[in-house]
């Protein structure tokens, strides 16, 4: 389905340098960096009172090239399942015309990962298995924390704690929640084997979603491209998992922001710098973000903070870990939206 290789040499070569940085700089924020997630390891479990095993996901301080060779490793990984699917289905093109599918969608995804490679700041990647058994990983891409902390002007030591302090609770909550990651994996599995690979059924999709594609980019629709090409099956799967990151996302930004002050002492300015340079985007920034689905990124984080805080003040801090005890316990999207039903469900 998909060329590689050439998605790898697309994006590396698409990819723009990072900010400029004598060796000595990069030397010394690489370092910061991995003593900041070393530092933020037992703050964010004694704020969370998630009690992880250390170092069973290691943590990597990356540049862009190595983020998108991370993350095609592991698109790759998840993305077999799907190619074997349409393999057994007898309806997978065949000689020319194959070839040059796979590498017309390995450009496409190169370019992709060329555009995301210059946002992300860090990742927890809970799909890559390590040699030795280690489950997920944690990757910082120094370029792109040092490029925002020059563009919004806040103190760079302070700045990269506070980034390490959001990444690091994704490691502790899937190093603390043993079952997370594979209850994860399942989802991504239901979402695989629910693809439609009848030509009538995938023409139909494309012809409806072309319409939406327009109403996106006029602004017209939340949507992204990944929702307008998926059937009801899919959309229902995805609400769980949007329910899980919402979840996710918001729960390392309340402990960031709450540990933060004890540790950061410009915690306050990062915020509010961070936050509004989310609302500065150029118009084709805007455009793209909608497209894959980055702004829905946003709305997980401010609905799963909102979630995680209002669950803390009905039922305590013990209260709210429930959500961890067992798949079951884990909110789906609408009660993202409405903590009171989650509360209503699992205590009663």
């Amino acid at each position: 389905m998909i060329d590689w290789n050439l998605a790898l040499s697309t994006a590396t070569k698409l990819s723009r340098p990072g900010p400029e940085m004598s060796a000595a700089e990069a030397a010394e924020a690489v370092a910061e960096l991995r003593e900041g997630a070393a530092r933020s390891e037992g703050p964010v479990r004694e704020f969370s009172d998630l009690h992880a095993v250390s170092a069973t996901a290691p943590v990597l301080v990356v540049d862009r090239p190595r983020w998108i060779e991370a993350n095609l490793e592991t698109f790759k990984l998840l993305m077999d399942p799907v190619a074997a699917k349409l393999a057994a289905s007898g309806k997978a093109s065949s000689g020319l015309g194959r070839t040059v599918g796979e590498k017309i969608s390995g450009a496409e995804v190169g370019a992709l990962m060329s555009f995301m490679s210059s946002k992300v700041l860090g990742q927890f990647d809970p799909f890559w298995n390590g040699p030795n058994g280690e489950g997920g990983r944690l990757l910082l891409v120094a370029p792109n924390i040092v490029q925002v902390e020059r563009q919004l002007g806040v103190d760079p030591h302070d700045f990269r704690l506070w980034v390490c302090l959001h990444e690091e609770t994704h490691r502790v909550q899937f190093t603390a929640v043993d079952w997370m990651r594979g209850h994860m994996k399942s989802l991504i599995d239901e979402f695989i084997d629910a693809t439609e690979m009848d030509s009538s059924a995938l023409s139909s999709m494309m012809s409806d979603g072309v319409g939406e594609v327009v109403r996106i980019l006029k602004g017209d629709s939340d949507a992204s491209l990944s929702e307008v090409f998926q059937n009801d099956k899919q959309r229902e799967i995805v609400d769980r998992l949007t329910g899980i990151m919402s979840l996710l996302e918001g729960h390392a930004d309340v402990v960031m922001d709450g540990v933060g002050p004890e540790v950061i002492p410009s915690v306050a300015e990062i915020r509010r710098k961070f936050t509004e340079r989310r609302h500065g985007a150029s118009p084709l920034d805007r455009m793209l973000r909608r497209l894959l689905g980055l702004d829905a990124k946003m709305r997980q984080y401010r609905d799963g903070a909102t979630f995680v805080c209002e669950v803390n003040e009905r039922v305590g801090l013990s209260g709210f870990n429930q959500v961890w005890a067992e798949p079951a316990n884990l909110p789906g999207k609408a009660e993202i939206l409405d903590p009171a039903a989650w509360v209503e469900r699992v205590h009663g």
